[in-house]
C-alpha cells in the first residue's frame, strides 16, 4: 500500500513487569498498526507498520501515554520498508544480549486491586496476594532476566485457568503479570504459635482465620511476626507501652524509635502533621516510611519514640497488609523482623530460629522472598520528598550519571552499607544491607553482590572501597578481587591477565562526590561534609570537613579543631567521654574535678582515674575532627544523653531540645593556621598521635564555643536556648568559610545532614548568602550514599589511568 512504512524501537529503562507490551499492543490496535512487541534481558522491542501518519501518531503517544510506573531511559527509532504484517502480536520473551533492562523495585497495591480484595462479589475477595502489571512484587521475586514468571520465586504456583486466561489476555491489566495469582492456585497465608511450654504449634493454613487470630493476637498485646513483601516485620499494638517494651527487650532496641504503620490517611491524620506532598509520599507507589511531625495527642504510647517530635509511619503495602489493619481500629508497631544490627528475616524456617524468642505468634506465607528487602524511609525536605534509606520502591533503580563509566564494583562504608554497580551511564545501587557489625550481616553483604554481579552478567573491571583499612567492606574487596574475575589490558600483551584493581576512595571525598553525581553537578563545589567518623589521609577520623572539589579531586580548606576520643569507639557509645576529651583541653587534668558538670559527675572514680591516664599520655585516644561526636559532647554537657543505646541519639536529643527562637550564636571562630602553626598542639601530644596540619587550612575553633556554653549553664540558661545557639553557631560558621573560600556552589553531606533544624536553617542561610545549595534527593546524605560517591570517583580515575 502506497504510504505503508515499517519502524523499529528499541527502549530501554524500567520497562518489564509494569505491563508496558499490552500498551503497546492496545496503542497499536487502537491505531490499526501491524506487527510486534517482544522483550529481553536488555529492554523492549517493537516493529510496527502501517500508514505514515499512524506511525507519527503511536511514536508521539508511547512516551505521553506509556504506563505510569514505567521508566523510558532511551527509546531508539529506525524507519525501515514494510514487510506484510497482518496483525499485531505479543511474542514470547528473548533472552540473547546483554543484561542491561531495568529491574523495578516491589510496588505498592494499586487502588484498583484494592478494591478487588474488599469486594465480596470478586474472586479475589480478602485474597492477600492481589497484584497485577501497575503493582506487587519485583525486585523481591526475581531470580533471573528477563522478568518472566519462569525466572521468578512464582514459577512453583501453576496458575489456574481463569488466571491464565487474564494473563494471556492483551486487554487485561493482569496481562503478563508474572505474580498472578489466586486463592485457587497461589501463596497461602500460614500462622504458628512460638515455643509454648517446649511444643510448638502449628495452627493450620486458613488464610481468613490466620489473619483473625492475628488481628487478635495484637489486640491482646502479643507481638506477631508477619512475613511481607521483602522480609518480616515485628507487630504489636502501638498504643500498648507494656507489649512496646516487651518488643525493646526482646529485640532488643532499648530507645530506637519505632515505625508504625496506620490503616489509612484518616486514621494517619490522628498520629502526624499531614501536607499534601506527605499525603502524596505516603499514597504513592514506592510507599515509603516517612518522618513527620506528631500530633501532641497522637493515640499512641509515650515510648513509641522516647524525646522525637516525630514519627516514622506508613500505610499498608500490601493486600496482607491491608486486610491485617482493615478491622484494627488502632495504629500497629512495624518494625523490621531481625535481631538489632542484623538484616531482616526473609524465610520463616530462619525467623522461627531467630525470632522465636521475640514473637508470640507468626504469620507467614509460602511465597518465597528471593532477597531481603526492607522499608525506604523518608523525609519531606526543601518542599520535596528525600530519601534517608533507600530499600523497597527504590531499589534497585538506577542514579543516571553525568558520563557512562566502565563497569565498576563499589562496596559501600561499614555503616548503613549498601553497594553499586555501573553499568554505562547507570549506577545500579542496592537496598539498604545496614550495619556490617556481625557475621548476618556480611553474609548478606555478600548475598547482594553475588545477586548484581549475577542478574546483570556483570564482569567489574575495578572495585571502589572505602579507604579506611580496618572496615570489612575494604578488607572484603582486597581479598575477593581475585574470586571475580580479571581485566585484559589492550595495550599489553594479548591474552594477559591482570587481577582487576582496587581503589581506594577517602570517605569525606565519597560523600561530596555523591551529592554531586546525583545532581549531575558538572564542576566543582564546597562540600560541607558532616559525620560520625571517616577515616582521613593523615590517618585520624575526620567528620567536620569543607572539602573543596569534584569527583577528581579535593582540597580540605576547613575542618572543625581536633579533639581526642578516649576510648576510641566507646566513646561513641558513651557521649560523657566526649565531654571529657573537650573540656580536658580547655582545663587540663582540672577536668576531672569538676563535679558540676553532669557528664564529669556520671563517671565513676575509678573511670575518671582510667580516662585521664589515657589523655595524660594519649593512650588509646585517637584525634578525630567529627561534628558527630561535637554534637554528642555538647548533648553530655547539657544533661541530655551521658550514654546512647543507638549512633546520634545524644545528637538527635540536642536537635529536639532546641527553641525555634533566634537566641544568638556562641562564637565559633575560623582560625587559619600560618606555615610556622602547620603542627596543632592537642594537649598530651608528646605521648601519643600528633597531627600535622596542611597550613592552608581554616580551623573551626570549638574552644571559644564550650566555654561560653559552660558559662550559660553557670548562669543557668535554659537548655533549649543553648542548644539553638550551638545550632546556630555552627550556621554562621558555615556561611564564614562559604564566604573565605569563594566558591559559589554549596553541597551539603554526611549523617550529620539528618539534623532538620541544622539542614534547613543553613539551607536558609546559605541562599540569602547569594549561595547555590546542593542537597540530596534519590540517595541518602548518610553512609547510604558512599557507594555512588565510590563509583563516581572510581569512573573519574580510571577515565584519567586511561587517557
Amino acid at each position: 500500500m502506497v504510504g505503508t512504512r515499517q519502524l523499529r524501537l528499541e527502549i530501554h529503562g524500567a520497562v518489564q513487569g509494569v505491563g508496558f507490551r499490552p500498551f503497546v499492543y492496545r496503542l497499536a490496535t487502537e491505531l490499526g498498526l501491524c506487527g510486534w512487541v517482544i522483550n529481553d534481558s536488555r529492554g523492549v522491542f517493537i516493529e510496527v507498520e502501517g500508514e505514515q501518519a499512524d506511525l507519527q501518531a503511536f511514536l508521539e503517544r508511547l512516551p505521553a501515554e506509556k504506563p505510569a510506573i514505567s521508566i523510558i531511559n532511551s527509546l531508539e527509532t529506525t524507519w525501515l520498508a514494510p514487510t506484510g504484517f497482518s496483525s499485531f502480536e505479543i511474542r514470547h520473551s528473548d533472552d540473547q544480549g546483554g543484561k542491561s533492562v531495568l529491574i523495578l523495585p516491589d510496588i505498592a497495591t494499586c487502588p484498583e486491586c484494592l478494591a478487588e480484595v474488599f469486594d465480596p462479589a470478586n474472586r479475589r475477595y480478602r485474597y492477600p496476594f492481589t497484584n497485577c502489571t501497575n503493582c506487587g512484587p519485583r525486585f523481591s521475586i526475581i531470580q533471573a532476566l528477563p522478568y518472566d514468571r519462569p525466572n521468578t520465586t512464582m514459577r512453583q504456583f501453576v496458575m489456574c485457568s481463569a488466571c491464565q486466561a487474564e494473563y494471556d489476555d492483551p486487554a487485561d491489566r493482569r496481562f503478563h503479570a508474572q505474580p498472578n495469582a489466586c486463592s485457587v492456585c497461589g501463596p497461602e497465608v500460614r500462622e504458628r504459635r512460638s515455643e509454648v511450654g517446649g511444643q510448638r504449634s502449628e495452627i493450620g493454613r486458613n488464610t481468613q482465620h490466620a489473619i483473625r487470630n492475628t488481628q487478635h493476637a495484637i489486640r491482646s498485646g502479643q507481638i506477631v511476626a508477619v512475613k511481607g513483601l521483602g522480609g518480616f516485620h515485628l507487630m504489636c499494638d502501638a498504643r500498648n507501652a507494656d507489649a512496646i517494651q516487651i518488643l525493646r527487650q526482646r529485640k532488643p532496641r532499648p530507645t530506637k524509635p519505632l515505625a508504625l504503620m496506620a490503616r489509612d490517611l484518616t486514621q494517619m491524620r490522628t498520629l502526624v502533621e499531614l501536607s499534601p506532598l506527605a499525603e502524596k509520599t505516603l499514597t504513592s507507589p514506592e510507599s515509603p516510611i516517612v518522618l513527620l511531625r506528631r500530633k501532641q495527642d497522637a493515640p499512641v504510647a509515650a515510648n513509641i519514640a522516647p524525646g522525637n517530635p516525630t514519627l516514622g509511619v506508613m500505610l499498608p503495602y500490601t493486600p496482607l497488609h491491608h486486610l491485617l489493619l482493615r478491622e484494627l481500629d488502632f495504629p500497629v508497631v512495624a518494625t523490621s523482623g531481625n535481631l538489632s544490627d542484623e538484616p531482616i528475616c526473609t524465610d520463616e524456617r530462619e525467623a522461627f530460629q531467630r525470632l522465636e524468642h521475640i514473637a508470640d505468634r507468626f504469620l507467614f506465607h509460602d511465597r518465597p522472598i528471593e532477597r531481603h528487602v526492607d522499608d525506604s524511609i523518608a523525609w519531606i525536605l526543601d518542599g520535596e520528598m528525600r530519601l534517608l534509606r533507600r530499600a523497597r520502591g527504590f531499589a534497585p533503580l538506577p542514579v543516571s550519571l553525568p558520563e557512562p563509566a566502565p563497569t565498576i564494583l563499589a562496596v559501600g562504608a561499614h555503616l548503613k552499607n549498601t553497594i553499586a554497580l555501573s553499568i554505562g551511564n547507570q549506577a545500579f545501587i542496592s537496598q539498604h544491607i545496614g550495619d556490617l557489625e556481625t557475621a548476618e550481616a556480611m553474609q548478606a553483604f555478600e548475598r547482594v553482590i553475588a545477586d548484581f554481579l549475577r542478574l546483570y552478567e556483570a564482569q567489574p573491571i575495578a572495585i571502589a572501597h572505602d579507604l579506611h583499612p580496618d572496615y570489612l567492606s575494604t578488607k572484603w574487596a582486597k581479598e575477593k578481587i581475585l574470586d571475580i574475575g580479571y581485566w585484559i589490558s589492550a595495550d599489553s600483551v594479548p591474552n594477559t591477565q591482570y587481577p582487576i584493581p582496587s581503589i581506594p576512595v577517602q570517605h569525606h571525598h565519597a560523600h561530596l562526590a555523591s551529592v554531586l553525581a546525583e545532581n549531575h553537578i558538572d564542576g566543582q563545589a564546597l562540600g560541607v561534609i558532616w559525620d560520625g567518623t571517616g577515616y582521613g589521609t593523615d590517618g585520624t577520623i575526620w567528620g567536620g570537613e569543607f572539602l573543596l572539589g569534584d569527583t577528581g579531586g579535593y582540597e580540605r580548606v576547613a575542618h572543625l579543631r581536633p579533639f581526642r576520643l578516649p576510648g576510641g569507639d566507646a566513646a561513641v557509645k558513651e557521649p560523657r567521654r566526649v565531654a571529657l576529651a573537650l573540656l580536658w583541653e580547655l582545663f587540663g587534668e582540672a577536668a576531672l574535678d569538676r563535679d558540676d558538670l553532669a557528664p564529669i559527675a556520671a563517671l565513676s572514680p575509678g573511670e575518671r582515674s582510667l580516662l585521664g591516664q589515657m589523655l595524660r599520655k594519649g593512650v588509646n585516644t585517637p584525634l578525630t575532627t567529627s561534628m558527630g561526636r561535637l554534637f554528642d559532647g555538647v548533648a553530655a554537657l547539657l544533661d541530655l544523653h551521658q550514654t546512647v543505646s543507638f549512633e546520634a541519639e545524644a545528637a538527635m536529643a540536642l536537635e529536639f531540645v532546641a527553641d525555634g527562637g533566634e537566641g544568638g550564636a556562641y562564637p565559633l571562630p575560623l582560625v587559619e593556621l600560618k606555615i610556622r602553626d602547620q603542627r596543632l598542639k592537642i594537649k598530651g601530644e608528646s605521648h601519643g598521635q600528633s597531627l600535622i596540619i596542611n597550613h592552608q587550612s581554616l580551623i573551626l575553633d570549638w574552644r571559644p564555643l564550650i566555654s561560653a556554653i559552660l558559662a550559660d549553664l553557670d548562669q543557668r540558661v535554659p537548655i533549649p536556648t543553648i542548644a539553638a545557639r550551638f545550632h546556630n553557631a555552627l550556621i554562621e560558621a558555615i556561611v564564614a568559610v562559604a564566604h573565605r573560600v569563594g566558591e559559589p556552589r554549596v553541597a551539603l553531606s554526611g549523617g550529620v545532614w539528618q539534623n532538620r533544624l541544622l539542614t534547613e536553617r543553613a539551607t536558609s542561610s546559605l541562599r540569602e548568602n547569594g549561595f547555590e545549595v546542593i542537597l540530596h534527593r534519590q540517595v541518602p546524605p548518610n553512609d547510604g550514599g558512599v557507594s555512588l560517591g565510590q563509583i563516581a570517583i572510581a569512573a573519574k580515575q580510571l577515565a584519567e589511568y586511561d587517557a
